[in-house]
């Protein structure tokens, strides 16, 4: 497992690297394949002290699955542990619903030990309740932008005239823009 921790606006002390270190630790005892964590840390300008520090972390799996957090607070050693736990919920979603999708199969998966926070955490079950379909319009990502404005919406889904595919153009919580170009894995 290939630990990599990076940082924006502020420096990784010995300390903080550890601490990092001692709690994505015990991330591959509950996800044995795991191949991979992602720390980000950032010190953010913001009006609310209480948002000041943000801890992100991207994992991945032998499978190809990302499962991805973030947590602001006013310290950064909270924000680590709310990011880690809101992951331990996310990985107790991840199992289950590989432990499903199993079985039936007769085959058993190495799943890993069972998560410190399982009797807490109550699963419950995701349903699509709409689909909708729309047709898809060449266009550029800064027009992509334009729409997703008029229409007052979070992201939108366009069909990029210069990649030549499907692409998502999304806001961000700090006000940009960011766009989303899938590949085949």
């Amino acid at each position: 497992m290939e630990l990599q921790i990076t940082s924006n606006n502020m420096e990784v002390t010995p300390r903080l690297r550890t601490y990092v270190e001692k709690k994505t630790a015990r991330l591959d005892r509950y996800l044995p394949s795991l191949t991979g964590i992602q720390v980000t840390l950032a010190m953010e300008n913001t009006r609310s002290a209480v948002q000041r520090h943000v801890a992100e972390i991207t994992i991945r799996d032998e499978r190809g699955t990302i499962l991805r957090a973030e947590e602001r607070h006013s310290d950064m050693f909270a924000a680590i542990d709310a990011v880690v736990d809101k992951l331990y919920r996310q990985i107790e979603r991840y199992r289950g619903k590989r432990k499903a999708k199993t079985r039936g199969k007769g085959e058993e998966q190495d799943l890993g030990e069972p998560l410190p926070i399982a009797e807490e955490f109550v699963e419950e079950e995701q349903v699509i309740v709409r689909h909708k379909r729309f047709a898809l319009h060449p266009m550029s990502p800064e027009e992509a932008v334009d729409q997703m404005e008029l229409l007052g919406h979070d992201f939108y889904v366009f069909f990029n005239a210069d990649e030549d595919g499907v692409n998502v153009i999304y806001r961000r919580r700090d006000g940009t823009f960011g766009l989303l170009q899938p590949e085949m894995g």
